[in-house]
């Protein structure tokens, strides 16, 4: 009888050590960006600071903005009351803002290429495509 409590508390102890592990690694791939849509604030920091070459006044100025659209996309994507539609007009609104915000931030040269940039980028989520994938069709 012994041995049955034993086992029984080795194998409590183990599911719930690993039930904690899962826990754990869904939580740190929440922090990461895990399951997100598009590039993280700090993703999109890196680029833009090395495309645009932010100052340092810029740069708290332009975090601001990209976490408060960042915010308000995740409360966008939160709420399943919103219907398709009516959420893609709304990010819309998010994306012109962030963009009237950014113009005013940046020097006209930097908004220009940040324009081209957002062109790019859209396009590659069209053709659904990353950068280095254009040759790989070839070879196959």
């Amino acid at each position: 009888m012994k041995i049955n409590k034993f086992n029984v508390i080795a194998v409590l102890a183990l599911g719930s050590l690993v039930a904690s592990s899962n826990m754990a690694s869904a939580q740190d791939q929440k922090e990461k960006g895990g399951g997100r849509r598009g590039p993280s604030v700090e993703q999109r920091m890196e680029r833009m600071n090395e495309e645009l070459k932010l100052t340092d006044e810029q740069k708290p100025k332009v975090k601001a903005v990209l976490e408060a659209s960042q915010k308000q996309r995740q409360e966008l994507f939160t709420d399943s009351n919103v219907p398709r539609e009516e959420r893609r007009e709304k990010m819309r609104g998010i994306m012109e803002k962030e963009n009237k915000k950014l113009k005013e931030i940046l020097t006209p040269e930097q908004y220009t290429k940040h324009e081209k940039m957002m062109e790019e980028m859209r396009a590659g989520a069209k053709g659904g495509r990353k950068k280095g994938q254009e040759g790989q069709d070839k070879k196959e």
